[in-house]
């Protein structure tokens, strides 16, 4: 019975582990017409932010942003997963580097 209790404790130990690593907010960004939509996203300070991004067009593009220290390219119809944060309050750029005069966009946490 105390190894029953005892794997127990342990797999309540590694589902609470994982909830700590989930973000606090996710967000939806889609990418359409090699524009971000939308194009101003507010996020809570001080919160890990999940963003989804959605790629509705039929050719990659390229997640970046130098103030987040995050890039990644997402395929044509399909969706990515970025992690940002804990953001002090601030304005925080992004933009697509295959797009970059259309992919344009800016986070700001608050």
């Amino acid at each position: 019975m105390k190894i029953l209790s005892k794997a127990f404790l342990a797999l309540v130990a590694i589902l609470f582990a994982g909830a700590a690593l989930a973000a606090d907010v996710e967000v939806a960004l889609v990418i359409k017409d090699h524009r971000f939509i939308p194009a101003e996203i507010r996020v809570p300070a001080g919160k890990k932010v999940k963003v989804v991004v959605d790629n509705q067009d039929s050719t990659a593009e390229e997640f970046e942003s130098h103030e987040l220290n995050r890039e990644k390219v997402i395929p044509g119809t399909s969706k990515g997963t970025i992690f940002i944060g804990p953001l002090a309050p601030g304005k925080y750029p992004f933009f697509g580097e295959f797009h970059e005069k259309t992919a344009q966009g800016v986070f700001i946490a608050e």
